[in-house]
C-alpha cells in the first residue's frame, strides 16, 4: 500500500471457508477438524510456503470475530477516505 501513497494502511490475505447460514454445528465442527488437520500437514505447509503463505487456524469462532473486526475496520477507511460506490 505504501507504493500506491497509502502508507498507513496496513493489510493482508486471508482466506476462509464459509458455510451457508443455518448449517448444522456438526458439520461445522466436522469441516473444521478436517480443514484444520489438512493445514498442518506438512506437505500442505510446503506448498503454502513456496507460495509466500503461512497458514493459521482459527476457530469458526475467531473467524467470526475477525469478519466483524475487518468490516469495521474498513468501513472506517472507506468513510474517511470519501469511497462512493459508482
Amino acid at each position: 500500500m505504501t507504493e500506491s501513497g497509502y502508507g498507513e494502511i496496513e493489510g493482508e490475505s486471508w482466506f476462509i471457508v464459509l458455510v451457508p447460514a443455518g448449517t448444522p454445528g456438526e458439520i461445522i465442527a466436522l469441516l473444521h477438524r478436517d480443514i484444520a488437520r489438512i493445514m498442518t500437514l506438512p506437505d500442505m505447509k510446503e506448498r503454502l510456503a513456496v507460495l509466500g503463505y503461512e497458514p493459521v487456524v482459527s476457530t469458526p469462532q475467531e473467524c467470526a470475530a475477525r469478519i466483524r473486526m475487518e468490516g469495521v475496520r474498513w468501513a472506517k477507511v472507506i468513510h474517511d477516505a470519501g469511497i462512493k460506490a459508482q
